[in-house]
């Protein structure tokens, strides 16, 4: 039990006590943070939320909110939006983060790693636990004078309980949600041109919008011309970083990315919500031609563990190495899959990011390669470097068994 957002079993006393904690709490931070603001880097930064004029935002959840624009001041509620945020803030994309929650630092360490070497700044920037564990520090949120906090909405049931958004919003800061992991293919696109319009970067944002929709349709209206035999596909959600089987996605996120690029997602109509479990025996039964394990550089949380360290600048020779391992897992014995070695690995952040259509791109020349003979997934994602975000591009973010055997003894 969270005794930060369950407190059902406490008394009234109890609860008049903590309440009264948590007023003299904020009271206290807003006190601070009239007395003492964070040193702006200008005049239009250190300008007085109460001359500001507001402007009414609608986030993905359909709330309308108040915001002063352009954003001078940005607290991420997950650190992996800085993957949108840096093809906005292009030049500098920290000049706006006060804080950010600290997942990108442990979950994609590779891409922090690059981003550090650009922008040394970034090592500086305040970090916080999730809102989901209970660990969100409000008095922190309000002494860094944010103009903004951006959250994911699954964040919205913590929030809720904890009522966070009313403590913010009695102190002038807005809350805005956005979505790139649960209803990513329908939510990217509103995202994106959300946290453009909170940047003052509405043209940027439509320009990688408008790529994102090109890159996409290399794959979706082939498949629609050319409507192929859509080979059965099991998704492994999270490879390595647990070793339950057989965490998988049903009908959105790369479950749906699968069926974009041309195949059938075994866990579709078996798993209700995005995220879900199968058994090994479901699997079996289900006979998939192509197993897809989403994993990445995950030692920060599972030490030496059997994740498959796809992502920018990965050694593939040693990711081959480590997914071979999948083969002999119960979940695949017999199948289609197996016996032909069709398993490939993605880099897992594409399940959190406007990157996505890349994951597509790879998918359907696995599983149509003699459709998708001229696309080239990794030309794609360097494009995207090239014309969008401010760090050089490292390949490593895909590896196949299959395409692999071949080039044995060297990295590709």
């Amino acid at each position: 039990m969270n005794p930060m957002t369950d407190n059902k079993t406490s008394s009234p006393r109890r609860r008049l006590i903590a309440g009264l904690v948590v007023v003299l709490g904020v009271a206290c931070a807003i006190a601070a943070w009239q007395r003492a603001a964070p040193p702006a880097a200008d005049a239009e930064e250190a300008r007085p939320l109460s001359s500001a004029s507001f402007t009414e935002i609608t986030d993905l959840l359909g709330r309308k909110v108040q915001v002063r624009l352009p954003v001078q001041r940005v607290m991420l509620g997950e650190g992996r939006q800085l993957y949108l945020l840096a093809a906005l803030d292009t030049e500098d994309p920290l000049r706006r983060i006060v804080a950010w929650r600290k997942d990108m630092i442990q979950a994609d360490p590779d891409t922090y790693a690059l981003y550090k070497a650009r922008f040394p700044k970034i090592a500086d920037i305040p970090t916080f636990g999730g809102f989901e564990e209970g660990t969100f520090d409000i008095e922190q949120a309000i002494a860094l004078r944010p103009d903004v906090i951006v959250l994911n909405v699954e964040a919205q049931r913590a929030t809720d309980d904890a009522r966070y958004i009313d403590k913010l919003d009695a102190v002038g800061i807005p809350v805005v949600y956005v979505d790139f992991r649960h209803q990513p293919v329908e939510n990217t696109e509103p995202t994106m041109r959300l946290i453009g319009q909170l940047l003052g970067k509405e043209e940027r944002a439509q320009a990688l919008i408008e790529f994102r929709r090109q890159q996409l349709a290399r794959v979706t209206d082939v498949i629609a011309a050319r409507q192929p035999a859509r080979p059965k596909v099991f998704i492994e959600r999270i490879g390595g970083y647990s070793q339950d089987c057989c965490l998988t996605f049903g009908a959105e996120n790369f479950g749906r990315y699968v069926e974009m690029a041309g195949g059938t997602n075994i866990a579709r109509g078996l798993v209700p919500g995005t995220f879900g479990q199968l058994n090994a025996e479901q699997v079996i039964a289900a006979d998939p031609a192509h197993v897809v394990v989403t994993s990445a550089n995950w030692e920060a949380y599972v030490p030496g563990g059997r994740w498959v360290g796809v992502g920018p600048a990965a050694d593939l020779t040693e990711a081959a190495r480590k997914l071979e391992a999948y083969l002999a897992r119960p979940a695949y014995a017999g199948t289609a899959a197996q016996r032909h070695r069709d398993f490939h690995a993605v880099w897992h952040q594409f399940y959190n990011s406007p990157y996505q259509f890349v994951a597509v791109q790879q998918l359907a020349k696995w599983l149509h390669p003699e459709l998708f003979t001229d696309l080239d997934p990794d030309a794609t994602m360097r494009e995207l470097h090239e014309r969008f975000l401010p760090i050089a591009y490292h390949p490593g973010y895909f590896v196949s068994l299959a395409h692999h055997a071949s080039a044995k003894g060297s990295t590709p």
